[in-house]
């Protein structure tokens, strides 16, 4: 009996249908390509794109992600005809399962290890806006325009994790100010709350977000994925459970190659070259 581990699974390895999906060494794109209609989310996108970040968890060839839109919008959220016109009129558990199918894909977004760069031009509403909110960093341009319109279509706010995400994001008062009024958070204004990390010109928008990726994913891979999940796990802890996990976490750190080799990078007065172990 082999007692071998199964080898890693590699990005390159999903063969993606509703998205279109780039690798540039250990940086995957992945573009939401329905430009004609602002980049919709259907049921089958949905499902998709949960199976993507779940077997990212389990790829050893991407160590950073970008997620973007094309034709100058990021995400209009669901389809109005392939996902709202068929969920009117549905019973309770049909309508509990397209819920859940929608939490599942920012559950999987924040569990996958790698950071994840949104790139947003354009509109992002709706389950757009959730997931440029469920990204690890975002990028955008000053065209970018951010709701979370559910109040719009006679629905709450709380959807896909949008308040529990979005208060530790912009804070409690603008979370519930965007998430009643559905109102668009434009660019600057974004900047501002701190939904957004830094603006770019749009034409410079994706060469900024993958070298955003690309030297995130030339850090620590192992650190990196520690800090994405601690910053996760933390929000449960008190401050005294939060250092004593945040020990362990660091002590494991220390015990990888990659701490070696900044140390001795440091005492060579070089730069450390990390290499993911």
């Amino acid at each position: 009996m082999s007692h071998e581990l199964p080898a890693p699974a590699k990005a390159a390895d999903f063969a993606a249908e509703t998205f279109r999906l780039a690798l540039d060494g250990k940086v995957a794109t992945v573009t939401l390509d329905r430009p004609e209609r602002k980049n919709p989310l259907t049921f089958e996108s949905y499902a998709e794109l949960t199976r993507f970040f779940e077997h990212l968890g389990r790829a050893g060839d991407v160590k950073a992600v970008v997620l973007t839109g094309a034709g100058g919008n990021f995400c209009s959220g669901g389809d109005v005809h392939e996902i709202i016109g068929p969920l009117v009129g549905q019973p309770m558990p049909e309508l509990l399962r397209f819920t859940r199918l929608t939490g599942a894909l920012v559950k999987a977004m924040r569990a996958c290890p790698q950071p994840i760069v949104a790139a947003v031009d354009g509109v992002a509403a709706g389950a757009g806006a959730i997931l440029a909110m469920a990204a690890d960093l975002r990028i955008a341009t000053p065209e970018a325009r951010v709701a979370f319109l559910f109040v719009r279509v006679g629905l709450a706010g709380c959807d896909m994790g949008a308040c529990a995400l979005l208060p530790r994001i912009v804070g409690q008062g603008r979370a519930a100010e965007l998430l009643y009024t559905g109102r668009f958070l434009g660019a600057e204004e974004g900047l501002n709350w701190g939904f957004f990390n830094r603006l770019v010109a749009s034409d410079e928008l994706e060469n900024e977000a993958h070298a955003t990726a690309k030297a995130l994913a030339d850090g620590p891979t192992f650190a990196h994925a520690t800090t994405k999940r601690m910053l996760h796990a933390e929000w449960d802890m008190s401050l005294d459970e939060a250092i004593e996990a945040e020990a362990l976490a660091q002590a494991a750190c220390m015990e990888t190659e990659d701490f070696a080799r900044a140390y001795r990078a440091f005492a060579a007065k070089e730069k450390p070259v990390f290499e993911g172990n």
